[in-house]
């Protein structure tokens, strides 16, 4: 948990965080720096003076060491983020980009500065070049290396249109070329965005953080008034205690535990989001996520993989599979379409079909909206696919009832037939499905156990959307949605006291990402859903939310549990020192110092040297979180109370008279 490479940093960051100013954010840690101070400021004249001060100075150290410790564990915190950052500012490499001198002449460009492009300019991008910022594609079809951002080695298809046309600057094409249009000016592209959000420069406290920072400093006030009353009765006595004996009683039982750690449990719960690859803008979007209970998610390139793929060939009575498939392969040669690109590899790992070289005598047939065919002419054979109704129009009318059968039978479970003729000779058709992402069913059904309810929304029709929910395990799926339809549905589960989270990648998705409570983009999807989400997925899994809600409820689960620890903790403090160290003024108190501590002296040192320790010893536990395992509420409390309550109860007591008997052990107090 403690990289030893982040150490020498955090140790710098540790003592600038001493500042004053920025410690007011964290009420308990300025007030012990306040105390710590004037503990010194009185240590340091008593020296001076000729007097006493040994007692004085120590307790003034360990002050000191709380306050240090605490912001030492803030920034080890942020140190992890800030070595993830570092990472991140490698991919963001300058390089020389291809500018196009006119957008449509890929032949024609000029070198120029990466951080010298601006939005709207057309860059080139081939094989082994960067892609020098962030755009979209506008021509052209690559496979991309994107493992300097999402850490993922597999090559990823980039084209344009659609929903896949968005790509990152510092990632690689590593076949073929692209044109990209830059979308972002210098300094605002994806990778800066991150790293500005990993170096936790924009983080803004949760409504959940600043409810607890309330009640912290309510229990200081609290703590003060009884430290106030305790001095009024003991000069009414005659005996006043001294000042630094008060100032360490008072940081001693004020909440200084999580006062120490809150930031750093905070912090940690978004470095442990980036490890999983994903990046949250903002706390409150991690926080949130540990309450969802619905999940909305796009279905093409969020369930599904996102193009329509050839799944089978059915051919009609009388023509076998692998005569229809090679007019299918034929027919798709010109085909750039991902649709066309995947009959053309589902031919040859079905029946072994090589697709062969486009002849220069051949003329292509190309799709267009009105004739919904394409095709090719070759060597006086035509070979054309299209939609079942346009081709069927085509060919002149007669189809056999086994077609309209098989035709039928592919809608009705949510495919897309595509009907293949030679000659005007109807031979089958083509199967064209959206492939559910492997695995998904399973990590629907994990969600499910942790309370979320799963909803899918697409714009299909009702047939294909019930068929891929059925396939993917949704709980439930809204069709032909618009994206007011997804829009409105999140605001009614709002109205209804609901947590929403959306998932999704294209433009349509945009304003449910921007409404939903938590809004997850895929890296893959478009700049206008990265931009509207307040977390990016930068592996476009949609069920990465599962990681996602688990860390939101570890975050919760261990501020609760640290704040329970804590409160039981100072409890048990005020009750194990305060009868010795006023037991000199009322010796009716040492029925009640069941500890025995040795003096007064050695009951206030080994409460504060307890004190600074227990931060020490947490440290570990805030940065990795307690263990998020579904249970209701009521589980959840007993859990609390029964672990960290009595641990907090007891602890002190264990701890003080170690730490009391050491000391007389070594004749310091």
């Amino acid at each position: 948990m403690l990289d030893p490479a982040l150490l020498p940093r955090a140790i710098g960051d540790a003592f600038r965080k001493l500042n004053p100013v920025t410690l007011l954010r964290n009420p308990v840690i300025f007030v012990t720096e306040v105390v710590s101070t004037v503990v010194t400021i009185l240590a340091a004249r008593a020296a001076l003076n000729g007097e006493p001060w040994a007692f004085q100075a120590g307790i003034a150290l360990w002050l000191w060491f709380t306050v240090l410790f605490t912001t030492f564990a803030e920034a080890v915190a942020e140190g992890r983020g800030r070595a993830r950052a570092e990472s991140l500012r490698k991919a963001r490499t300058d390089t020389q980009a291809k500018q196009l001198v006119r957008p449509d002449e890929r032949a024609i460009w000029q070198s120029r500065g990466a951080t010298e492009l601006r939005v709207g300019d057309h860059v080139l991008v081939e094989a082994g070049d960067l892609i020098p910022s962030d755009g979209e594609v506008v021509q052209g079809i690559a496979s991309v290396n994107e493992a300097a951002v999402t850490g993922e080695s597999a090559p990823v298809i980039r084209e344009s249109g659609g929903d896949r046309s968005a790509v990152t600057g510092g990632t690689v094409v590593v076949s073929d070329w692209i044109v990209v249009r830059i979308t972002a000016a210098p300094g605002s592209t994806f990778i800066d965005r991150m790293i500005s959000l990993v170096e936790g420069a924009s983080r803004q406290k949760t409504p959940n953080e600043i409810a607890l920072d309330i009640l912290l400093a309510g229990m200081t006030i609290i703590f003060l008034i009884a430290v106030t009353s305790v001095v009024g009765l003991a000069s009414w006595n005659g005996t006043p205690p001294s000042v630094p004996v008060l100032a360490a009683l008072l940081v001693t039982l004020i909440p200084t535990t999580i006062g120490g750690l809150l930031s750093a449990i905070g912090i940690a719960g978004m470095d442990r989001l980036v490890h999983f690859n994903v990046m949250a803008t903002s706390g409150r979007a991690v926080e949130a996520a540990g309450d969802v209970d619905v999940l909305l998610l796009d279905k093409t390139g969020t369930i599904t993989l996102g193009n329509r793929q050839a799944a089978a060939f059915v051919p009609v009575p009388g023509v076998a599979e692998c005569e229809l498939a090679e007019a299918a392969v034929l027919s798709s040669l010109a085909d750039e379409t991902p649709e066309g690109r995947s009959i053309l590899a589902f031919a040859r790992d079905r029946h072994g079909i090589t697709p062969p070289e486009l002849p220069a005598n051949a003329t292509v047939v190309s799709f267009t909206a009105q004739t919904r065919i394409s095709g090719l002419d070759m060597g006086g054979t035509q070979y054309r696919k299209g939609a079942a109704e346009a081709l069927i129009r085509s060919t002149g009318g007669a189809v056999s009832a086994a077609l309209r059968e098989a035709v039928d039978r592919i809608a009705r479970v949510g495919g897309t037939p595509l009907v293949v003729a030679k000659d005007n000779r109807i031979l089958g058709a083509i199967e064209l499905k959206d492939i559910v992402k492997p695995g998904i069913r399973e990590r629907f059904a994990a969600l499910r156990r942790m309370g979320i309810r799963t909803v899918m929304v697409t714009g299909d029709n009702r047939l294909t959307a019930a068929a891929i929910a059925t396939e993917a395990g949704v709980d439930d799926f809204i069709a032909e949605a618009t994206p007011q339809d997804k829009l409105q549905y999140i605001r009614d589960a709002q109205g209804q006291g609901r947590l929403v989270a959306m998932a999704g990648d294209g433009t349509n998705d945009a304003p449910a990402l921007a409404q939903a409570d938590v809004g997850v983009a895929m890296q893959t999807g478009t700049q206008a859903a990265r931009e509207a989400g307040n977390m990016v997925d930068l592996d476009s899994d949609p069920t990465k939310l599962i990681e996602v809600v688990e860390i939101g409820k570890q975050l919760l689960i261990t501020r609760g549990a640290l704040t329970t620890f804590s409160i039981a903790n100072d409890v048990a403090k005020y009750f194990a020192i305060l009868p010795a160290i006023f037991v000199l003024q009322y010796p009716e108190l040492q029925a009640l110092n069941l500890m025995r501590l040795a003096s007064p002296e050695s009951a206030i040192l080994s409460a504060v040297i307890f004190n600074a320790l227990i931060i020490v010893a947490l440290v570990p536990l805030a940065l990795r979180g307690v263990r998020y395992t579904p249970s209701g509420a009521a589980a959840l409390l007993r859990r609390n109370l029964l672990i960290y309550g009595l641990g907090g109860i007891v602890a002190p007591f264990v701890g003080i008279k170690i730490i009391d008997v050491i000391l007389q052990l070594l004749g310091i107090a």
